[in-house]
């Protein structure tokens, strides 16, 4: 995918918050950084402080976090979706999560200091970080509460109904982390469901 085709595909994802002319896109280009990442490639690592908000464009990235020698997954972003270590982000302390690829990925991104630039330039570009964030914390509450409010087999029906293409995208162990599952019991009912289609 070359630079040209991923801005336009960043720019017609982004279109459903908010429309940009060519003069506009243009603009943003210029703060934007495109990178590449080949599979299970670690970009952000522990002790580290996050420079970007990242946007997937393509491939899937998880968050993760080490409880001793378990890896706890808080998160799987697949295409159009935002991700990066908030925290450190935010308020430049290194971070306690690692964002690594679990498919070779490419990622619009964006520096810290860039982005406020850009909030401050335009109007557009803030109107977007506001509903993009509110979009997040929206995604991040439901799914908290989803954590609370169902057993486990609800969950899991509710997670493949609502993102089938994962099943075959992510390690089973990966799903069963962020879904807060035994990778047994994930496995018992992945067999169970393929039984009944």
């Amino acid at each position: 995918m070359n630079p040209a085709d991923t801005i336009d595909k960043l720019r017609k994802n982004l279109s459903v918050y908010v429309s940009f002319t060519d003069e506009e896109v243009n603009y943003i280009s210029q703060f934007l950084e495109i990178r590449s990442f080949d599979k299970k490639i670690q970009f952000v690592k522990i002790g580290e402080v996050e420079q970007y908000l990242n946007y997937v464009v393509k491939g899937l990235v998880r968050k993760y976090f080490m409880r001793g020698k378990e890896e706890v997954v808080t998160q799987i972003v697949k295409e159009n979706e935002v991700i990066s270590a908030t925290a450190t982000v935010e308020d430049g302390k290194p971070s306690t999560y690692i964002l690594e690829t679990i498919e070779p990925t490419v990622l619009v991104s964006v520096k810290k200091q860039k982005l406020k630039e850009l909030f401050e330039e335009s109007h557009k570009m803030e109107h977007l970080g506001r509903m993009i964030a509110t979009a997040m914390y929206q995604q991040k509450e439901d799914w908290e509460y989803d954590r609370m409010r169902l057993n486990t087999r609800e969950r899991f029906v509710q997670f493949i109904h609502n993102n089938s293409d994962l099943l075959q995208r992510v390690p089973q162990k990966y799903l069963a982390s962020y879904l807060n599952i035994k990778p047994e019991t994930f496995s018992r009912m992945k067999h169970l469901l393929q039984k009944r289609k």
